[in-house]
């Protein structure tokens, strides 16, 4: 079952992709596992996907102890300052970094593991949800600027998480300025920045989003089924 709708999501993702004009390679489907068990992950990982989102840093520890292969495990949910030393040299991309005091204990804990780059992605919170996290759209440029100062850490782009909402095509518009504010950084060209990932689009939306530039997709319920947060 998890297998088939992996190519249901999949035939939307290359459909979106045909809409828009671009390559289905220029598209990453991180599989979002966060609350499903290993046995579900490893039905999904016999498809040949090896991106998987976690949400909570414990879980993803968990998971990454008892599946060996050689995955890319996405954090892309918060991430508070007293984790960051369990993952800082697991975490293939850490999407949801939202605060120069965050940053600069990744650089910290980064030293310490000697990891020489941390790829991590600037949570917008394009929306101006009270609810979400993520900084402002206009405090973006500073927050990049300070952050590519810290020698351990590698800016690869910008995430957000947009509203939910019943109709995809209302998110059309933050998806849209997502993509404005990363092309506007990347044309400053900034040192060791590389500001090329928009990470947006979910189960609800994530068509809407790839149509509008996301190059990294955000997809758990589609895949493994509704989630159960009883665990």
């Amino acid at each position: 079952m998890v297998k088939d709708n992996l190519m249901e999501v999949e035939k939307k993702v290359q459909a979106a992709c045909e809409r828009a004009g671009r390559n289905r390679s220029d598209v990453l489907l991180i599989a979002v596992s966060k609350t499903k068990p290993v046995s579900m992950i490893r039905e999904v990982m016999e498809t040949g996907t090896i991106d998987f989102g976690e949400n909570k840093v414990q879980e993803m520890c968990s998971k990454m102890e008892e599946i060996t292969e050689p995955l890319h495990w996405h954090l892309i949910g918060t991430l508070q300052r007293n984790k960051v030393k369990y993952i800082v040299d697991k975490a293939y991309l850490i999407h949801s970094v939202d605060s120069i005091r965050l940053a600069e204990e990744i650089q910290k804990e980064a030293v310490k593991k000697n990891v020489a780059k941390v790829p991590v992605l600037i949570e917008v919170n394009m929306a101006e949800e009270d609810t979400k996290a993520g900084i402002h759209a206009e405090e973006t440029e500073k927050m990049v600027l300070e952050i590519a100062k810290l020698p351990n850490l590698q800016i690869r782009g910008l995430m957000t998480i947009a509203p939910f909402v019943d109709d995809p095509e209302e998110n059309r518009v933050h998806f849209r300025a997502m993509r404005e504010l990363r092309d506007k950084l990347a044309a400053m060209d900034i040192p060791g920045v590389e500001m090329k990932e928009l990470s947006m689009g979910m189960t609800n939306d994530f068509e809407v989003a790839i149509e509008e530039g996301a190059t990294m997709v955000r997809v758990g319920t589609a895949i493994f089924g509704e989630r159960n947060y009883n665990i």
